[in-house]
């Protein structure tokens, strides 16, 4: 691992330049943090176009030489996720710190092997679940921990869109992106999930999916997923004792809003039946601050690797994201059947 210098920006290599990587690469470029030593990328086409956007940087086109150059801080991979533990598990043994785009690996076993890696080598390792770095979804939380919602007892999630199309189906694809924002904000662990899903153009590639997830609180939550939907939907909604919540991510603004609306039961004096009060009362509309979430991920990323403290999106939440997405899948061959969702084991901990 290379000397650095807190003062100097970290020199950081971004590993494909694909569909995130061209986003990766000019946020890096902005951050005073970081410095853009270069891309990894093997396809030409690709290459070009990264040079003609960013001239007189670097191409590399071998991985072991980017591990190999001890200038090279760290790397910022955004592969297909059959790759991620082999990429990432190679640059953690070369000392370099590592941040990879969701999810972190394929199955629990190589996320767990990963956080292994990383913390025999004191490095950071990092997930990257750029909606925990949303200024709505940190709005939302910040409700929920200051106790606006009461007890949450359910959440409905949709995510939705005429989609990309991957190989390694819908659940992968998408289900990492609410698993993080669901377990960011009720903080909290999924227990238990079941999916039930369709394969339309290729058998064993879901298009669309329904999860549904059992938190160790005992919180709720159903997950809509789809590729095939005529029109782009990111809408979640937070049912609490005292007030609701609706996050609407494709919205122009207004992407949060409070209703103070529910029903409150009256336990009656004698044997007569309870009777229930609907409350309807305002709408707030809480006013979120504009910035860039991979921009707040990558400072974060940054600071993580000079402190040596744990990022928002860390591994272990990686972990669990993955153990989830796994056992989602094994409830699709078993027919919608329960899955457990296994816990991190303690030996693996940072």
């Amino acid at each position: 691992m290379s000397t650095q210098n807190p003062s100097a920006p970290l020199r950081v290599v971004v590993v494909g330049y694909g569909y995130w990587g061209p986003n990766l690469v000019r946020n890096v470029a902005e951050r005073p943090e970081l410095e853009l030593a270069g891309l990894c990328e093997r396809d030409p086409e690709r290459a070009a176009a990264f040079s003609a956007r960013m001239p007189g940087t670097p191409v590399i086109a071998d991985f072991d030489d980017v591990l190999a150059d001890a200038s090279v801080d760290a790397v910022l991979i955004a592969t297909p996720p059959r790759t991620h533990h082999a990429l990432v598990a190679a640059a953690l043994r070369a000392g370099k710190h590592v941040m990879v785009e969701k999810p972190l690996a394929k199955t629990a076993a190589e996320a767990r092997d990963l956080i292994e890696i990383a913390t025999a080598n004191r490095l950071t390792l990092m997930p990257g679940h750029t909606f925990l770095y949303s200024p709505s979804v940190n709005k939302i939380r910040d409700l929920v921990l200051a106790g606006e919602l009461g007890e949450v007892y359910f959440v409905t999630s949709s995510r939705m869109n005429l989609g990309k199309y991957q190989s390694d189906g819908v659940v992968c694809d998408l289900a990492p992106h609410d698993l993080s924002i669901l377990m960011y904000l009720l903080d909290q662990p999924v227990v238990q999930v079941s999916a039930s899903a369709r394969s339309v153009f290729q058998d064993g590639v879901p298009e669309v999916a329904f999860l549904t997830l059992t938190f160790a609180n005992g919180t709720a939550a159903n997950v809509q997923i789809s590729w095939l939907a005529p029109r782009k939907v990111r809408e979640m909604v937070i049912v609490g004792s005292q007030k609701m919540v609706q996050y609407d991510d494709t919205a122009a603004d207004e992407t949060v809003r409070v209703y103070d609306r529910g029903m409150d039961i009256k336990t009656p004096k004698n044997f007569g039946e309870h009777q229930l009060s609907y409350r309807s009362g305002d709408i707030v509309i809480p006013r979120v601050e504009a910035a860039e979430p991979l921009s707040l991920e990558l400072a974060d990323f940054a600071r993580a690797i000079v402190t040596g403290q744990r990022p928002r999106s860390h591994a272990e939440l990686g972990y669990d994201i993955v153990a989830c997405v796994e056992a989602a899948e094994e409830s699709l061959r078993l027919g919608g059947t329960p899955v457990a969702v296994p816990a991190l084991t303690a030996p693996a901990l940072i």
